[in-house]
């Protein structure tokens, strides 16, 4: 058991490194390739795509996974959930192509929503696949199945760029067809690997019960969906493409960064569902987990921040660097957030509080999607990261409200800690040496000076993360 978990969480480590790689050169290749108008407005339609799909999945995706895990037959499960991504997918794009051909519209942005949407017609059309098989847990064949359109899309960028032939055209071309091979692939990967005979076969029933059961997950993905790309898809209308096209640079490298909690947060799940199963955990593990996260997401934010000037303007030829500092350090305040909302999140969904989980997630879009609304049209870019951190902010102070645990109900003493220390060594650091490569190594050592004055990081600690872990 131990080496299957091991195996489970190497796999999914390796795809999502390979994933953001090669997600990263593709974005990379694309903001020093293109214009920042055209940049902006490929970023505008990736966002509603993204947001629609996830809309339309309706929730099913998350309770296939639990289905095929909990032993449905794989076959009957999945030929309902193929007919309707096919259904669901193909009524979207034809309502697109209609109002298109109808309204006989010239819109750029309109055109480009249909030409980048057949490729994330393709992209849709796997989903039934890829949940099948995180079902069945064979999470290797998982990643192979979740590569291969980065895989071909940021080698036919980069080819493309490094012989001068990137542009519009160009780029949607290698998109349609990159989310092509993908599909392919996972229908070839999954009729080679998984045994099992799939033919389609509508059960209206069948199909009733599973929409039932997925209305409450459809809720929190509805939530999720608008949460996740609505400050961009704002920016793109109500200000500019180019506005977007930086907004969407610095937001991406924000997402990066938060690779450590990716790397955490599928293994808390697990271990917090058997601690809480327990009448006698130790409260003391969990605070010495919310003390190491809030010093790693200070961390990179320290150096996030301290980085981000000369190195983002000196490999985007100065497009995206110096015009982000105050986007990037008010996106940097949301990480420690970020992770303690998810260490929170972690506890109520083991807990079972569900309920709970999904006021939080209502709040936090009334929030954020409110000020976006407000602050957008008026400090534009920065307006949008102040109402993500707005969001953030309320959302901790949700969950700490409605903590159960008692030992947990001063875990925002780390969290203001951790911040503080890494804003103080940051500024310092920066007064002291105008050259990063000299500030960087400076702010760090402070920071852990701060941190074992503030009695956050302690020797002990190395010594008491064995112990939780083993």
């Amino acid at each position: 058991m131990k080496s299957r978990l091991v195996k489970n969480l190497s796999a999914n480590a390796i795809q999502l490194i390979v994933n953001q790689v090669f997600g990263f050169g593709i974005f990379y290749v694309l903001s020093i390739g293109l214009d920042k108008y055209n940049f902006g407005q490929i970023n505008l339609v990736l966002a509603i795509l993204l947001a629609v799909f996830n809309i339309l999945s309706f929730g099913i995706d998350q309770l296939i996974i639990k289905k095929i895990a909990a032993g449905t037959d794989v076959s009957s499960i999945l030929s309902i959930y193929i007919l309707h991504v096919l259904f669901t997918g193909l009524v979207f794009y034809g309502i697109i192509l209609i109002g298109y051909y109808l309204f006989q519209s010239t819109n750029y942005t309109y055109s480009l929503l249909l030409l980048i949407g057949i490729g994330k017609l393709m992209i849709y059309f796997s989903t039934p696949f890829k949940q099948a098989v995180n079902g069945l847990e064979k999470f290797k064949l998982l990643a192979y199945m979740s590569i291969g359109s980065n895989v071909v899309r940021c080698a036919g960028l980069i080819t493309l760029f490094l012989f001068h032939d990137l542009s519009l055209y160009t780029v949607i071309i290698v998109f349609i067809s990159g989310d092509l091979i993908e599909l392919l692939s996972c229908m070839l990967l999954f009729k080679r690997s998984i045994k099992t005979t799939l033919s389609l076969k509508w059960d209206g029933p069948a199909y009733s019960r599973l929409l039932r059961e997925s209305l409450p997950q459809t809720g929190v993905v509805l939530i999720t969906s608008a949460l996740a790309r609505f400050d961009w898809i704002f920016i793109g209308f109500m200000v500019s493409a180019i506005k977007l096209a930086e907004y969407s640079f610095a937001y991406k490298i924000f997402e990066i960064a938060t690779l450590p909690l990716l790397a955490i947060a599928p293994i808390l799940i697990p271990r917090f569902t058997k601690l809480f199963q327990q009448t006698d955990f130790r409260v003391n593990d969990l605070k010495l987990l919310v003390r190491i996260e809030m010093i790693v997401a200070a961390l990179v934010a320290l150096i996030l921040n301290i980085c981000w000037s000369p190195v983002i303007d000196s490999i985007t030829a100065g497009k995206y660097g110096s015009i982000n500092v105050k986007t990037i350090f008010i996106l940097s305040l949301c990480m420690p957030f970020i992770y303690i909302n998810n260490f929170l999140w972690t506890v109520f969904f083991a807990q079972g509080r569900l309920k709970t989980i999904l006021i939080s997630f209502i709040i936090t879009l009334m929030v954020n999607v409110g000020f976006d609304i407000i602050l957008i049209p008026f400090f534009k870019n920065e307006g949008a990261a102040f109402a993500f951190l707005l969001a953030c902010v309320v959302q901790t102070v949700y969950y700490l409200k409605k903590n159960i645990v008692a030992g947990l109900a001063h875990t925002w003493l780390p969290l203001m800690l951790c911040t503080a220390s890494a804003l103080i060594s940051g500024f310092t650091a920066k007064i002291l040496f105008a050259n990063c490569w000299l500030a960087l190594p400076v702010a760090i050592v402070f920071y852990i000076i701060l941190l074992f004055a503030s009695k956050q990081l302690k020797l002990s600690d190395r010594h008491s993360l064995a112990v939780l872990f083993r």
